[in-house]
């Protein structure tokens, strides 16, 4: 390995274009440490549940699991939803629970358990959904199974399987028989390790009921829940973000039933909460034909959510899940119905995910809660077409440049340090306005360990468009004084990027057998040149790149 003796900074790659422009600069001191680097982005999820078990969600849940130092969370609908397991964009079904002609329950958990299996064998947690109503128990079961497609109206998706139960006490005892089950079949210390939360999004369509009906939904759910295991984590209410109709004002008034009201389950004062969960969505746009994305209502959305649970001292201390926190509201609204969504499938998405990430880090130590995880609502979607521009991880099995972030992040471990840069975004600024300044955002996410030290570095804006960039000069401070191993991985048109590979294969939507060989090497990450060694003298070093606009870049210093 050749060895470069560089003070302070290595040169990584720099074009003749770079000194024309004042370049960006990340200044890093391994003295700085501000908190763990704990993975809250290690949870993802996806309305249908049956690709879970299918070809494809088999092999997503596989890297899923890998790229992960940590157990990954999984959150899906429909794990209650009557049916027969047949997989459709924005549904899914176990059949879990029928009557038979008498009205007795009929309870039947092989699809439940195929779901739940996968996660087990793969090492991961369901961070179970409690929901949605089976026909046999919905107060109005007709319509029940939609057919929804992209560019259809989204109020078509709630039918039946969104109102309060008939029988309240059958509804109760169905919670209470799954979570019995489910630790006889996996054992009662795998299930403690779970977290159960009741329903999705009741402020607005997925609940016909009213706000009280929600809470009394809840105080039962909560009760199986703990009927069947007394140390099980449930928790909730999932309310669409403060853009949605009355969604923070809902989790005010959900958190204030559950420290004071009633419990409509066991007429005691206060209902369990172990977690607390809310959503948290971006707003992108079309401007003269360009996608503009919106960073700032997902950013408030969190800010004011992390406020609420924090302004009560029965909850300041209560795991904080974001049960989805994405880009805009509908993962399987492609963009030849939704346009707006065209930033899925390239890099936009790439670097979006690592500045919002970061952000959410930074809300989460600003206000002193107790963030456990952030649900990216993104999977896979079988059999459809290829770069649909679904929000999703991977197309037919081939990783798109987003999944790449996720690899980036599982690599850091051990403390966050702080970063100061000249072109970062002020973490209002982006709360107010989003990053629609005259400059890009360039900042970086940075963590250290025993004898390695991670940056995980980004060149995002609003608006759809790409360059070559910016030259940014990455300053370290208090390395220990000896060789440092430096090795760098991106994401960008040229490399980690197998959406780029297929566009220049003619956009196959049949790929033949090489082809997709060569997409899901593309669609890897991929490392930029070989790994170099420099000497950090006095502590000082660091290194300079070149990151194009909507590019990603890691770092991994090591010694």
């Amino acid at each position: 390995m050749k060895i470069i003796k560089l003070i302070p900074y290595l040169l990584l790659f720099i074009s003749i274009s770079c000194f024309a422009q004042q370049p960006a600069t990340i200044n890093i001191s391994l003295n700085n440490k501000i908190g763990d680097m704990y993975p809250v982005w290690a949870w993802f999820g996806h309305d249908e549940p049956n690709y879970t078990y299918m070809k494809d969600g088999r092999k997503l849940l596989g890297e899923l699991a890998a790229l992960s130092p940590v157990p990954v969370h999984m959150r899906v609908h429909n794990l209650l939803t009557s049916g027969d397991g047949t997989a459709a964009l924005k549904w899914g079904s176990t059949n879990a629970y029928t009557e038979d002609a008498t009205g007795n329950p009929v309870y039947n958990w092989h699809l439940v358990d195929s779901i739940f299996d996968t996660y087990i064998k793969l090492g991961m947690k369901p961070y179970a959904q409690i929901g949605f109503m089976p026909e046999a128990l919905s107060t109005h079961p007709k319509p029940y199974r939609h057919y929804w497609k992209p560019g259809d109206n989204y109020d078509d998706v709630y039918t039946g399987w969104a109102y309060p139960p008939k029988d309240y006490n059958k509804w109760e005892e169905l919670v209470y028989q799954w979570v019995k089950h489910c630790v006889q079949r996996y054992g009662q210390t795998e299930v403690e390790s779970w977290y159960w939360e009741v329903w999705n999004e009741p402020n607005i369509g997925y609940w016909k009921g009213t706000m009280q009906e929600f809470f009394k939904l809840y105080d039962y759910a909560a009760h199986g829940v703990k009927r069947a295991l007394p140390t099980a984590h449930v928790g909730g209410p999932e309310v669409a973000g403060g853009s949605s109709p009355g969604g923070m004002k809902f989790l005010n008034a959900f958190i204030k039933h559950c420290i004071a009201d009633t419990n409509y389950a066991t007429g005691k004062i206060g209902s369990p909460i172990d977690v607390i969960s809310f959503h948290a969505k971006g707003q992108p746009t079309l401007v003269n034909s360009q996608v503009r994305m919106n960073m700032a209502p997902q950013i408030r959305d969190i800010r004011e959510g992390f406020k609420i649970v924090a302004s009560y001292p029965e909850t300041k201390n209560t795991p904080i899940v974001i049960g989805e926190s994405d880009p805009e509201g509908c993962a399987a609204c492609g963009m030849a119905t939704n346009p707006s969504n065209a930033y899925r499938n390239g890099t936009m998405y790439s670097s979006y995910t690592a500045a919002s990430v970061a952000r959410e880090y930074q809300l989460a130590d600003s206000l002193g809660v107790n963030f456990m995880g952030s649900v990216s609502w993104s999977f896979e979607f079988e059999n459809q077409p290829w770069f649909y521009g679904f929000r999703d991880l991977a197309t037919n099995g081939v990783d798109k440049p987003v999944l790449n972030v996720f690899r980036m992040l599982g690599m850091m471990k051990g403390k966050r340090l702080k970063v100061s840069g000249s072109q970062m975004y002020p973490l209002k600024t982006v709360a107010d306005s989003s990053i629609r300044g005259t400059h890009t955002d360039i900042g970086a996410v940075a963590a250290v360990d025993k004898k390695e030290m991670t940056v995980l570095l980004w060149n995002y804006h609003d608006d759809d468009m790409q360059d070559t960039g910016k030259t940014v000069k990455i300053r370290i401070e208090r390395l220990p004084p000896t060789f440092i191993k430096l090795t760098q991985y991106r994401i960008d048109n040229a490399h980690s990027n197998a959406y780029e590979v297929w566009k220049k294969m003619g956009s196959p939507q049949n790929p033949t057998a090489t082809q997709v060989k060569e997409l899901e090497k593309a669609g890897q990450l991929q490392k930029f040149g070989k790994p170099v060694t420099l000497m950090a003298k006095s502590g000082l070093s660091g290194a300079t790149v070149q990151l194009p606009r909507q590019g990603v870049i890691f770092l991994k210093f090591s010694w």
